[in-house]
């Protein structure tokens, strides 16, 4: 009895943190589909040729642009590296695209409190600066010519029909594309491909959430974290965050209701922001950087974007505290949310039935067809004025 208590308990918590971030997610993705039908990708490796600053800015905006999802990140990063794109280059789209992307901002704002979000907007380009450092002073041009030989047989991955398709040539301009009709039957595919995407991620980072926030006693939490040293425990988080992420198995969006769970336990600012950083480097993604890159390239990614995580973390961490920015409350609403009829309430509803208009126009518009054959390694469409695409796993 006490078994089926507790894992009732877990549920719960899992539904509520669910109802509590649904309008968030719907939003998201709604602003997430909307960029990727404005922004045009097709010419992306053109516009990256190097890894200058001026190059790096321009791909960090193209990732900021782009999709929240991981995988598909990872795999449009290794696209541009096979269509001449600069790997430094492709690295930070892949950084930007997974870390300062606006539905994580809204999650984060939503769950925990704006500080957070603003810590991901700023440890984002931080992360990529201290990344650039370590390829430029410790990436040998062999190891990097070895990972490009790999990246070119063209090994499948994972979301290489979504990368294929961001990446497809768009026609017209972005208003051209956002007025017609055309354009939203294409944010409708965008929206529910964002979904069927990521809600294993969702759904695994709910439960996960769900059961640590009602199993595990906030004592343990305190103690794991360090929080009665407090120095310790800023740099303790920051190491640690992305270890826990690796552990969780979940990434991008699924990671932000555990981050709370986290937060409300006593783990510091700067290791909740580590903990999101840490998406890239889960066992899941390492194993797609060995197909993509080759072994000796993803021991190099694994360390170099670890210490980047943490780095930049440490930093966010000194920067908000010496502005006062660092929150004090700990009991975040999603850990102790019940269902009432609120503003939350109103917002879900909004917003769900926005998901059920953008999800009918996708199955009345070929979506699911689309759909299945993007699932299959290949992405074949036509543009928004009609002219015809094919991708392949060659990308």
């Amino acid at each position: 009895m006490q078994i089926v208590t507790a894992l009732g308990h877990a549920l719960w918590m899992a539904f509520t943190m669910l109802w509590q971030i649904f309008w968030g997610l719907s939003l998201g993705f709604l602003f997430s589909a909307v960029i990727e039908v404005i922004v045009s990708k097709s010419e992306m490796s053109k516009l990256l040729p190097d890894s200058s600053a001026k190059t790096l800015t321009v791909s960090a905006l193209l990732g900021a642009a782009s999709s929240s999802c991981s995988y598909a990140a990872v795999a449009m990063a290794r696209s541009i590296v096979r269509k001449g794109g600069d790997f430094t280059a492709a690295m930070a789209f892949q950084f930007a695209a997974t870390n300062l992307v606006l539905e994580l901002g809204v999650l984060m704002w939503v769950l925990i409190s704006w500080q957070f979000a603003a810590a991901e907007f700023i440890g984002g380009p931080i992360m990529i600066v201290v990344m650039v450092l370590f390829f430029r002073f410790f990436l040998k041009d062999s190891l990097k010519r070895d990972a490009i030989e790999q990246a070119d047989k063209g090994i499948a991955g994972s979301m290489e029909g979504h990368a294929a398709m961001s990446m497809s040539e768009q026609q017209g301009t972005w208003k051209e594309r956002l007025s017609s009709r055309e354009g939203w039957i294409a944010i409708s595919h965008s929206y529910a491909m964002n979904w069927a995407m990521l809600w294993r991620d969702i759904g695994v980072g709910l439960l996960v959430a769900g059961a640590l926030g009602a199993w595990v006693p906030d004592s343990f939490w305190q103690k794991f974290f360090l929080v009665s040293h407090p120095t310790a425990a800023m740099i303790w988080g920051a190491f640690v965050g992305p270890l826990i992420a690796v552990a969780s198995f979940t990434c991008s969006v699924g990671n932000v209701p555990l981050a709370a769970v986290l937060w409300n336990g006593g783990i510091s600012f700067g290791g909740v922001a580590s903990f999101i950083f840490g998406d890239l480097i889960i066992l899941p993604i390492l194993n797609i950087y060995r197909k993509y890159y080759g072994g000796r390239m993803t021991a190099f990614l694994a360390v170099t974007f670890y210490l980047a995580m943490v780095s930049a973390a440490l930093v966010v961490e000194g920067l908000f505290q010496a502005l006062g920015w660092v929150p004090h409350e700990r009991h975040t609403a999603v850990v102790d949310a019940a269902i009432t009829f609120n503003y939350t309430t109103v917002l879900n509803i909004v917003f769900g039935i926005v998901a059920v208009v953008l999800t009918v126009i996708f199955f009345k518009t070929g979506g699911p067809e689309m759909m299945r054959m993007m699932e299959g390694g290949e992405h074949h469409h036509a543009d928004h004025y009609g002219h015809q695409h094919h991708h392949g796993r060659s990308e």
